[in-house]
């Protein structure tokens, strides 16, 4: 069984209008954080479930997650003020593994924050590639600016940065050549796009992927996903095996 803490919050930040940023005060969570790991947080009184969310930055003994409003549990969550305490469990899943430079993050909406925190770790050689629904939707240009070499942004209608999908800088970029990874986190249709277009181009591809959780440490199987093992189909748990996989390996149909 994972790990639960009683976490501290020290910061509540409203970013766009869907989204927040919580810091939490938590030593021993935050150092055994890796990027593409997620949480597991419980989210008010009556609601069973625990809500994942992935880790966007650590900052000595203080983490930091994004989310967006959706229900309930993330309503909840939202409201939570400098001074109260979260129960998590986590660090869960396995991350990504990250070279010290040569590497594109692709980030899509609500997958970029966890690409903030994979960007500090590689500290240098980072170009980052961020794709949102329209400059309301934008979050985190600052902070990516500060840890990245290159900061790309893209917005569907073109009210922030290049109109257009994250894939056309992409192809620009893996064309000029020198980049050893790609890793991406955002909607299931656009890290299939990534990866096809990492292997046209013979870069290695990390994605996170996405599914509804029940338990988070692989026992109830709510968040299992095809991939490809040994010649064959297998049934892989998101929260146990990954979030994140080599895109070689999943079976994207």
């Amino acid at each position: 069984m994972s790990d639960v803490h009683v976490c501290e919050v020290v910061d509540n930040k409203l970013l766009n209008e869907t989204s927040f940023a919580i810091n939490i005060y938590c030593g021993e969570l935050a150092k055994k954080a890796q990027p593409g790991q997620f949480l597991h947080i419980q989210c008010g009184e009556g609601l069973i479930l625990r809500r994942p969310i992935g880790i966007s930055g650590v900052n000595g003994d203080v983490l930091e997650f994004v989310f967006e409003v959706k229900g309930k549990g993330t309503g909840w969550l939202s409201r939570q003020e400098m001074g109260t305490f979260l129960n998590i469990m986590g660090p869960l899943g396995n991350g990504y593994h990250i070279p010290d430079r040569n590497i594109i993050v692709v980030g899509g909406g609500l997958g970029s924050p966890p690409m903030l925190f994979a960007a500090e770790t590689a500290k240098k050689g980072v170009t980052a590639v961020l794709g949102f629904r329209d400059a309301s939707r934008v979050m985190l240009v600052k902070e990516f600016t500060s840890v990245c070499d290159r900061v790309i942004l893209t917005t569907d209608d073109g009210s922030m940065g290049t109109k257009g999908q994250v894939t056309g800088p992409l192809e620009e970029l893996l064309e000029e050549g020198g980049y050893d990874t790609v890793i991406t986190c955002g909607q299931f249709a656009m890290m299939h796009s990534v990866a096809k277009l990492c292997e046209k181009y013979g870069v290695s591809c990390q994605v996170s992927l996405e599914e509804r959780m029940g338990c988070g440490v692989g026992a109830c199987l709510v968040c299992t996903c095809a991939v490809y093992r040994d010649g064959g189909e297998y049934m892989s748990r998101v929260c146990k095996e990954g979030p994140v996989f080599n895109a070689k390996d999943v079976v994207w149909q």
